[in-house]
């Protein structure tokens, strides 16, 4: 039940729908019911070891397993938040996904086996230019909820190419080829690590990044996103 100070905020700095812009009714967070009930979900938690997103990485790495909370696509409204938290400094948009993702992979039990939470990190001078890493945020988010571990500086990127946008699948894989370098593997050895991305497309960013996870003797890697897309 929102307590009287929650009414007293909400009524003077109204929340706004991160997708339509619509006030936020109490009860409702960062989506609207509208655009909530509207969103495209993918249920892939519910088969978390074979569905579309796993499959990308077959044959790449052994993969435990994979899930994004929706299908994602740069041409529709859902894309909004995703600008947003990335080009229009709204860090807080990541954090809230985070939490508005845990709660709903929460309930098919995703998050059971997993030990730690690895996000996916920026180049340095990126995460300089844009003052965080949304991937990191995602994962605060995802942490808050789930309440397992953050090791946010156990892998980092070394280089930045150039963006991946307009790649195609083998472009993708040469671009972020050795790009990470694992710090602290006595941190990660022997656990299952869960990396966090905002968006997957070839997945070719997120087997970069398990490759060199798995340099830390003993580890089970899992991948989890918001988003998912196609080439």
């Amino acid at each position: 039940m929102p307590t009287f100070l929650t009414r007293l905020t909400n009524l003077l700095f109204p929340r706004q729908c991160a997708i339509c812009g619509k006030r936020l009714l109490l009860g409702e967070e960062l989506f609207c019911s509208s655009c909530n009930i509207q969103l495209p979900r993918t249920d892939y938690a519910l088969s978390p070891y074979d569905n579309p997103m796993a499959q990308l990485f077959w044959g790449r790495f052994p993969l435990e397993k994979a899930a994004a909370l929706i299908h994602y696509n740069s041409h529709t409204q859902i894309s909004k938040p995703f600008y947003d938290m990335k080009y229009h400094n709204m860090p807080e948009i990541g954090v809230s996904l985070g939490v508005f993702a845990a709660k709903e992979l929460m309930s098919s039990d995703f998050f059971n086996d997993i030990d730690i939470i690895v996000p996916m990190p920026l180049a340095r001078w990126r995460k300089m230019e844009r003052g965080y890493n949304q991937s990191e945020k995602i994962a605060f988010g995802v942490s808050h909820i789930t309440h397992i571990p953050m090791a946010a500086n156990c892998l980092k990127r070394t280089v930045f190419k150039e963006s991946q946008t307009n790649k195609n699948k083998e472009e993708r894989e040469e671009n972020v080829k050795d790009c990470f370098i694992l710090h602290k593997p006595q941190r990660l050895q022997g656990k299952h690590v869960l990396i966090i991305d905002d968006i997957v497309t070839t997945g070719a960013t997120c087997h970069s990044a398990a490759k060199e996870i798995m340099k830390a003797e003993g580890t089970k890697i899992s991948i989890m996103s918001i988003g998912v897309t196609k080439e």
